[in-house]
């Protein structure tokens, strides 16, 4: 599906891969900050290379190794650490790990903060549907969860400026989740990190080949996004 073929405004979708977190963290900022009301709205899929960040109110008790800055930029167990302007607490982005941002101006689907997350969550919950993985979202705690063990397999932090959305979502797919147990995964003690690969063990849904998974899930969650987004928009235009 198109953003055409859903009835929506111009959608542009653009892959970046195996990217380090810190250039396209400033090319966000940068085109939240210099678009318009005639910018086309964006989505960047990414596979970022492994960094942990750390929200606008991030505290460094849930950093569980004293970050080093003997060498230059802070490290953590040898993986940069870099401080961000989205909500919430740290994090682990890395290989395997789907991140999508959504480069949205809300009012054009009639969107506010919380409607824009409830949708966010529901995209993911029916992408993991597909692959045989039942989840939820909590209101409490933003982000996805797996129903049968309560563990995390999904996360989100976004910033909103001037109407304008940037940062966005993370799903593990097919990754190292060792770097998770450096922190408290968004600001939780013992909070369990889970993986689309430890349910989904059938190739066929899921490809053995770590790219191939990603980009399996990125066109299921593309579809459901769409689908979600379409049906906003109609509302705001009815």
């Amino acid at each position: 599906m198109t953003a055409a073929a859903a009835g929506l405004p111009e959608l542009v979708f653009r892959e970046r891969q195996a990217d380090s977190y810190e250039p396209v963290f400033e090319a966000m900022k940068t085109f939240s900050r210099e678009r318009t009301d005639a910018t086309p709205d964006e989505i960047w899929i990414v596979d970022h290379t492994p960094v942990f960040t750390q929200g606008q109110a991030g505290k460094p008790q849930h950093l569980l190794t004293e970050p080093d800055a003997s060498g230059g930029p802070l490290m953590v167990a040898g993986i940069p650490l870099v401080q961000t302007d989205r909500g919430g607490q740290v994090t682990y982005h890395g290989p395997g790990q789907l991140v999508i941002y959504p480069l949205l101006q809300l009012s054009r689907y009639r969107l506010q903060p919380r409607s824009l997350v409830s949708l966010l969550e529901a995209s993911i919950v029916s992408t993991l549907a597909d692959f045989g993985i039942e989840a939820a979202a909590k209101r409490e705690a933003p982000g996805v969860y797996v129903s049968a063990d309560g563990s995390k397999i999904a996360s989100l932090g976004l910033r909103i400026t001037r109407g304008y959305c940037y940062h966005g979502l993370a799903i593990n797919v097919d990754m190292d989740m060792t770097p998770f147990r450096l922190i408290n995964p968004c600001g939780y003690a013992g909070l369990a990190m889970s993986q689309i690969r430890d349910y989904c063990k059938d190739t066929t849904l899921l490809p053995a080949d770590r790219h191939a998974a990603l980009q399996a899930v990125a066109t299921r969650w593309r579809l459901h996004f769409l689908a979600l987004l379409a049906d906003t928009h109609k509302e705001s235009v009815a």
